[in-house]
């Protein structure tokens, strides 16, 4: 192996930690770019983790395979992403085959564990989308291949990089409103974004773990870097009221439905170019319908979820998802022992919407380089003084500019220094999916759970 060969695997291995040397500055040419393999090739891997790294970083990195169970997708997924390398339906061939330095997970989140621990065990660093996996045991097991790996594990949260949520973890580690004792949050999905979970394999609790896991996991995540301390107790509500067996009409999908002129959640996949090449044309191989039917008795995830969390340092969180609200946006207020932070995005009744609720998703999903930016406040309000509004530069595509921001740091500026602690390895992975695990389990047993009875990792006072 030459020598800027090693440092360019050693990096990978320093960015777990949070700290790397520059991927750059080792002047890779066409044989010495980090080869890359995507497994799992659905619109997060195409897109995010495919299209946007060969537009944005084929300079240091070259695709040398794309895995799926679907071979007719596999096809599509390559010509979109734009690369030349072979397709395999078979994970372990692909290894085999091409000898990855990195492979890149972004399947079903029941899955990903499967692909993690196959992927540290045959040689390779792992960047896996979030979730982590879905449960306790399957976490424990990716702890374990961890721990018995010289390989690393990246666990790629976005939501970290935004500009407006560093403007908040910059404020909290200043100590402006003293020591944090409690955390209220809110997140409300929209009626557009919401029921989209509730149409895929994300509505049923074996493939999702629910939405505890699959979309909590971002929140949490944020709130423990935020927070700065660990989980240790969670006791949580949830139930099923709207979704699934609740629903007036009920049909195969969207398509076929003998509803459509009825149901205000119709939507024709048909109309949309992109999710009929991604998924409709190819349902005939796997049977794996992206317009499945919100009010399907199959569904068995919560769409009513509230926790309280109290963690390591003795703060203590509020939480709440709501998955069919009007509006899409969210809440949040930090008490501490000199005052008060309140921040909030997207809420319409604070300013004039200038785009509907069917396209904020849409917006924030795009990967495109053009931006309008906006300013929104965050609210400081210190004890015996008068409120004072703290003003970031916005953006909203890529989720808030969090996404382009994380791709940087790993194949950009992984040596600057970040003040802030943004990269996340697998410990940070495995508290976040830990809260939603537990907020699962305190609703089916109806008692407070332990974190620490969950795995072997002990909730630390400081992560």
């Amino acid at each position: 192996m030459n020598n800027s060969r090693r440092k360019f695997l050693s990096s990978i291995s320093m960015l777990a930690a949070s700290t790397a040397v520059p991927l750059h500055a080792f002047s890779f040419n066409t044989s010495k770019k980090l080869k890359v393999v995507l497994v799992g090739t659905g619109v997060r891997g195409i897109t995010f983790w495919g299209k946007r790294l060969v537009d944005q970083y084929s300079d240091i990195i070259e695709f040398v395979g794309l895995s799926d169970i679907n071979s007719s997708r596999l096809a599509y997924a390559k010509k979109y992403i734009g690369v030349k390398c072979p397709v395999f339906t078979d994970f372990d061939t692909m290894i085999k085959d091409t000898r990855p330095d990195l492979v890149i997970v972004t399947t079903k989140d029941s899955t990903h564990h499967h692909f993690i621990i196959k992927g540290l065990e045959m040689g390779c660093d792992v960047l896996t989308e979030k979730p982590l996996t879905i449960d306790e045991t399957k976490c424990q097991a990716i702890l374990d291949a961890e721990k018995k790996s010289d390989k690393n594990l990246i666990v790629g949260f976005n939501y970290r990089w935004s500009p407006y949520a560093t403007k908040i973890k910059e404020l909290l580690m200043n100590k402006t409103i003293g020591d944090l004792v409690s955390v209220d949050f809110n997140w409300y999905l929209n009626t557009y974004h919401g029921a989209s979970y509730f149409r895929r394999w994300h509505g049923e609790m074996e493939s999702s773990g629910s939405l505890w896991v699959h979309k909590s996991t971002h929140h949490f995540d944020l709130l423990n870097w935020w927070i700065d301390s660990e989980p240790s107790k969670v006791f949580a509500y949830g139930d099923l009221e709207f979704y699934g067996k609740n629903g007036p009409f009920r049909g195969k999908n969207c398509r076929s439905c003998n509803h459509t002129k009825e149901c205000d959640f119709y939507w024709d996949i048909n109309e949309d170019k992109f999710m009929k090449e991604l998924y409709a044309d190819h349902e005939h191989e796997d049977g794996y319908l992206r317009d499945n039917c919100l009010f399907r008795n199959d569904i068995d995830i919560y769409d009513k979820m509230s926790a309280q969390v109290k963690y390591a340092d003795n703060t203590t969180l509020n939480y709440s998802l709501t998955t069919y609200s009007p509006f899409e946006g969210w809440r949040v207020a930090f008490n501490g022992t000199k005052g008060r932070i309140e921040a909030s995005q997207d809420i319409p009744y604070h300013d004039s919407p200038t785009i509907s609720e069917a396209e904020k998703h849409a917006n924030e999903m795009k990967q495109s380089k053009e931006e309008e930016l906006s300013y929104e406040s965050i609210i400081v309000h210190k004890l015996w003084k008068e409120h004072e509004n703290v003003e970031v530069a916005m953006e909203k595509k890529g989720h808030g500019g969090g996404d382009k921001r994380l791709q940087d740091k790993i194949f950009k500026t992984s040596e600057a220094e970040d003040p802030f602690g943004r990269t996340a390895g697998i410990r940070d992975g495995a508290m976040s999916i830990l809260i939603g695990i537990g907020a699962r389990r305190s609703i089916e047993e109806g008692k407070a759970i332990d974190i620490s009875h969950l795995t072997n990792l002990k909730p630390q006072k400081k992560r």
